[in-house]
């Protein structure tokens, strides 16, 4: 098709959570530009955490919009910046106000395994187009809810490639780990710093007993407290801190020997397109207890850790999604924050054997498969000799998650935004 001369311009948003959905966003952004999309003008609205993870992608000016949203302010930009169209992550209040202005929104829906009918009030239900990501398995609750949605279109993982493949096979005695503490600056989560405190002291210890000698620590956490916590270990492995841009995140992804993260759904899919052995940390939120329970459910294996019944109960706090997430996430932010206040010693204590063991069960699979290798070196430290076995140690197939849910989700919320962009306007779009 010809493309008209004058831009188009499209607002995007990600939802204040993690870095999931600025994920996604970049990924839908890089498939758009791949389509040809240089008549495409975006701007970004509110996403302040995620700004960092879009660097790289063509967003010509962001707005902050107060915490009180105003649908006067709102129609201001949209009218000011000429929005024709916008692609909003799973910030269904934002959607909702931008359809009040006149706006038509393709909605992402990357959690549709986690609504009730408590949810459906902040769900944009009506969106011109209601993407939901494909699951492992989809809860009856969740099912009827989406029912409901007027242009609903399944698609698969909403994940980049960012043009990065895996170099090397994985090894039973990893030196290079990513540590990645995501989601941590979730809606109504009043002390973000308990997650990490817990956590992250454990997990580099349990990295340096299973002889990694290299970390990086990534996502959402404050350098200044990661340096605290790296430094009340009593001997880190070498660490080095920091956010990283989205390209570079996938890089050192495809670099590491092993992912220690917590559960979040998009990071487990990015690590598996590239086959990256990964453990899920003990989740933050009620979507990571599902997340981290599909990953193990699609890998055939364990890989997971749960925190101790003190700090809370994943059973009971799935049982509370009936009266909507905000009150399972009540259960999960209370008693995280009282084990991180009453019980640290014994709580951290009890996530460092966990990954420990998980760590050596990982390294003693893979070192299993090498010895069955055809032409394996069975005399290298650490390898089995010929004949001998560690009997009942299952390697996964560390892309069985991505494969169960396929991989061309940006590619189709992309063409969903460039027809919805003709559909309303008439006009032609660069659509290849």
């Amino acid at each position: 098709m010809k493309a008209n001369a004058e831009s188009s311009t499209v607002a995007v948003a990600g939802v204040e959570f993690g870095w999931g959905s600025s994920g996604k966003l970049s990924a839908v952004l890089s498939a758009l530009r791949a389509r040809g999309g240089e008549r495409l003008r975006f701007i970004g609205l509110a996403s302040g955490l995620g700004r960092p993870v879009l660097a790289e992608q063509p967003v010509k000016r962001w707005f902050d919009l107060p915490e009180e949203r105003s649908n006067r302010e709102l129609s201001r930009i949209v009218q000011a910046q000429r929005v024709r169209a916008a692609l909003v992550v799973l910030d269904g209040a934002l959607a909702n106000a931008l359809r009040a202005c006149g706006v038509p929104v393709v909605f992402v829906d990357s959690l549709p395994f986690l609504w009730t009918d408590g949810d459906r009030p902040d769900l944009p239900l009506d969106a011109e187009v209601y993407c939901a990501q494909r699951c492992v398995e989809l809860p009856p609750e969740g099912a009827r809810v989406l029912a409901d949605a007027r242009q609903l279109r399944w698609v698969d993982a909403v994940i980049d490639d960012g043009g990065v493949v895996r170099s090397s096979t994985p090894t039973p005695h990893p030196r290079r780990a990513l540590l990645n503490l995501g989601g941590l600056r979730g809606p109504h989560l009043t002390d973000w710093a308990s997650y990490p405190q817990l956590v992250l002291p454990a997990a580099l210890e349990a990295l340096t007993a299973s002889g990694v000698t290299e970390v990086h620590i990534a996502g959402n956490l404050p350098a200044w407290l990661a340096a605290q916590l790296v430094d009340s270990c009593a001997h880190p492995p070498i660490t080095a801190v920091g956010a990283l841009p989205h390209k570079e995140f996938l890089r050192r992804l495809a670099e590491c020997d092993v992912l220690l993260t917590s559960p979040g759904l998009t990071t487990l899919l990015e690590a598996g397109r590239l086959g990256t052995p990964t453990l899920c940390l003990p989740p933050q939120n009620l979507s990571q207890i599902f997340s981290g329970r599909f990953h193990s459910q699609a890998l055939g294996a364990d890989v997971r850790l749960r925190w101790p019944r003190e700090v809370f109960d994943e059973e009971e706090a799935l049982a509370l999604r009936v009266h909507g997430e905000g009150k399972a996430l009540d259960l999960i932010y209370g008693g995280i924050a009282r084990a991180a206040d009453l019980g640290r010693h014994r709580t951290a204590t009890a996530v460092r054997e966990g990954l420990v063991e998980k760590l050596k069960q990982l390294a003693d699979g893979l070192t299993e498969r090498l010895a069955d290798a055809p032409g394996a070196d069975l005399t290298a430290p650490g390898r089995h000799a010929p004949g001998h076995h560690v009997p009942g140690h299952h390697v996964p197939d560390w892309t069985a998650l991505t494969n169960a849910v396929g991989t061309a989700g940006a590619a189709q919320v992309a063409d969903a935004l460039l027809q919805l962009l003709v559909e309303t306007s008439g006009a032609a779009l660069p659509v290849r």
